[in-house]
């Protein structure tokens, strides 16, 4: 690792409860290596309710191309409604400065290639905010898993049930195309099956469906889907904004052990746990006990994570291909789901029409589409 350098220009655009209640303590946390320099956001009271919150000393902009002209941050966090996450990730790469945003990092694949091709052209990274990736439960699982203490991995099950009202779905940009990229399987659900994805390696083949089964959407209130992985093992991934009892969950089978994470929105090390299979030797299963470092799931150690890529010069995790698969993985659920066929990974490009959108312009589920 390179010596680190001078602590990090930071500026954040939104400034909403997820950079509040997420960023901004995850920032505070480490002070000695970043500096919150800016905000931006077109509500000028509460960018100066924010700022307040800051302490003050950071400036304020109504919009980011200002702050970038002025600030040329070396990091841009990105907290805004999904739609603008494209064209703001772009015009901070242009800029020169890396970015950490929140999921979906773009609507689309074709949006995708767009930000890889700005990263290319600039040097610059974009990573997409899967916090449940990082803590010391999931490496250890992963660890665990890639290495093949457990066996091979068999059988699988990701369960995203949660519950969003009619209220939460007032808000304009929820449940539309345009300005959201989906339902559940793009905006909430995706935490979970990135985490399987993290866990499990490359996906093969999905079979899947979807249905709006009591909100009044453009997009899906539920899906589910049947995957097929590189190495084998299958798996079942369900997507729901409708499940009165939340429960997050996550569960492995291998030959030799079970590893399942119970949770809603966040883990520790206590919420991950291991049965052996009956042919296992005690001493064996009790190396697969969780580390005694618990460090929880969090924006916090994603940008722990972030700040080491940069300071070895290396790609950060959660951007890259890595990103691009999670997102390949939606598309290829949405496109299963709508045209009741099984979808192969690597199948959806240019000329496909679930490049652009997520609904590949499908009667019934493309607005214009809708009855």
């Amino acid at each position: 690792m390179s010596p680190r350098t001078a602590r990090r220009r930071v500026a954040v655009v939104g400034t909403g409860a997820v950079v509040t209640d997420s960023h901004l303590p995850a920032l505070g946390a480490h002070a000695e290596r970043v500096e919150l320099v800016a905000a931006v956001d077109v509500d000028r009271t509460r960018l100066d309710a924010f700022r307040e919150g800051a302490g003050g000393r950071i400036a304020g902009y109504p919009s980011l191309g200002a702050m970038l002209d002025a600030e040329r941050p070396d990091l841009v966090l990105i907290g805004t409604p999904p739609s603008l996450h494209r064209e703001q990730t772009v015009a901070a790469l242009e800029a020169g400065a890396w970015v950490l945003c929140e999921k979906p990092l773009c609507l689309s694949l074709a949006e995708y290639d767009d930000i890889a091709a700005a990263e290319e052209a600039s040097g610059a990274y974009a990573s997409v905010i899967f916090q449940h990736r990082y803590g010391s439960g999931a490496a250890h699982a992963r660890e665990l898993i890639a290495g093949g203490e457990l066996g091979a991995p068999l059988v699988a099950h990701c369960q995203t049930t949660w519950h969003r009202d009619a209220a939460y779905y007032a808000v304009p940009w929820r449940g539309r195309w345009a300005s959201e990229g989906g339902g559940p399987t793009m905006g909430h659900g995706i935490h979970q099956y990135d985490l399987l994805l993290h866990l499990l390696g490359p996906w093969a083949e999905i079979r899947a469906m979807a249905s709006r089964l009591v909100r009044d959407t453009e997009s899906e209130d539920v899906s589910t889907a049947l995957v097929r992985f590189a190495n084998g093992a299958l798996a079942t991934v369900v997507n729901s904004v409708l499940s009165p009892d939340e429960v997050s969950r996550v569960r492995v089978d291998c030959a030799d052990a079970t590893v399942e994470l119970t949770h809603l929105y966040g883990h520790r090390n206590d919420d991950w746990t291991y049965t052996p299979a009956p042919h296992v030797a005690p001493g064996r299963a009790a190396a697969w006990r969780t580390p005694a470092a618990d460090v929880p799931s969090s924006h916090e150690a994603q940008l722990v994570a972030l700040l080491d890529a940069w300071d070895a010069g290396v790609r950060p995790p959660g951007s890259g291909d890595q990103a691009r698969a999670t997102l390949e993985f939606a598309a290829a659920l949405y496109k299963a789901a709508f045209t009741g066929r099984p979808v192969l990974a690597g199948e959806i490009g240019p000329g496909d029409p679930f490049y652009p959108a997520m609904h590949g312009g499908h009667p019934g589920w493309a607005p214009q589409g809708r009855a």
